[in-house]
């Protein structure tokens, strides 16, 4: 394919996928962290890709280190991924999150702008966006209604993809993903929280899990194939912001149980609702509609909420 790509935040879940996943169809890929030399990059690591991509340190929040970055690689396509990502920490450092996000997006864009870069840039919008779907499926149609910093952070992003699109006509879409899963999330994610607890009580552990409202509802994918559909909204036609989900809803409840029961045990047992865990403005569904995405670029998820259980408990 002969391409360059630059992935912001390469050294998470969804960039080190999507690296590994470029790489694969022949482009040249480059990726970004706060400070590449002392960050160890520990899922590129784990999937034997670290040396085939070209490190590069970059503050997305300072718009001089990122113009920087832009004009010496000169990308055919920009994967923006960096910024905080985690809905819980966002209530403890709301000022961090709005930065990260919302400036860092604005100074990507106005980086293309400034260098009149005609290339394609993907932004990673968020489920979080739309709030409580009240127990339908939320499309590329349905209002925002954030109830997070983090929540509110990328739904600013999010227009202003959309803005830069319109104003500069940039292709510049955004990927509005719901919850995705791999053996790559964080320990601090609630999936690999109760995989990992379950797990160790299976081996003997005595310890109990602690969470918060287990009747929430999230829309749960695997995040290897949401990367996918990362590249195909990039490779569209037109510029168009596409929801990309099952489309299955379930509770963590039923989350918790089905990963408990795995090894053989009842949830009931182990688990206690502490209110402690619980988040200030919790969504208590969300839930995506993928017919656009499938109807347009062919896109759709094979793994649901099972399969991830199953693929995240053998991987312990």
């Amino acid at each position: 394919m002969n391409k360059k790509v630059l992935i912001t935040g390469v050294g998470g879940q969804d960039g080190a996928y999507l690296a590994q996943f470029l790489l694969n169809k022949g482009y040249t890929v480059y990726g970004t962290s706060r400070d590449a030399e002392a960050s160890n990059f520990s899922s590129l690591v784990r999937l034997g890709i670290a040396d085939d991509v070209s490190l590069l340190s970059m503050a997305p929040h300072d718009f001089k280190s990122t113009l920087t970055v832009i004009s010496k690689v000169l990308p055919d396509e920009i994967y923006h991924l960096a910024g905080q990502t985690s809905v819980g920490l966002s209530f403890e450092q709301p000022s961090e999150t709005i930065e990260s996000i919302i400036i860092g997006t604005l100074n990507v864009l106005e980086s293309m702008r400034f260098l009149k870069l005609p290339a394609r840039f993907y932004h990673a919008s968020s489920s979080e966006c739309f709030g409580d779907s009240q127990g339908v499926s939320a499309d590329e149609y349905t209002s925002f209604k954030p109830v997070s910093p983090y929540a509110i952070a990328k739904s600013s992003a999010h227009w202003l993809v959309k803005n830069y699109r319109e104003a500069y006509n940039i292709f510049a879409v955004n990927g509005i993903l719901f919850n995705h899963e791999s053996v790559l999330r964080p320990a601090r994610f609630v999936t690999q929280k109760v995989i990992r607890s379950a797990y160790k009580i299976s081996k003997g552990s005595k310890d109990k899990l602690n969470l918060g409202d287990l009747s929430i509802v999230r829309d749960w994918g695997w995040a290897p194939e949401y990367v996918d559909a990362m590249w195909r909204i990039l490779q569209a036609e037109k510029a168009e912001d596409f929801v990309i989900a099952t489309g299955e809803a379930n509770s963590l409840q039923e989350f918790v149980a089905q990963s408990f029961a795995h090894y053989g045990l009842n949830w009931k047992d182990h688990v206690i609702q502490n209110i402690q865990f619980m988040r200030p403005n919790e969504i208590p569904w969300s839930q995506g509609n993928p017919r656009k995405a499938f109807e347009k670029l062919g896109w759709k998820a094979t793994k649901k909420m099972g399969d991830v259980i199953q693929i995240l408990a053998e991987s312990q």
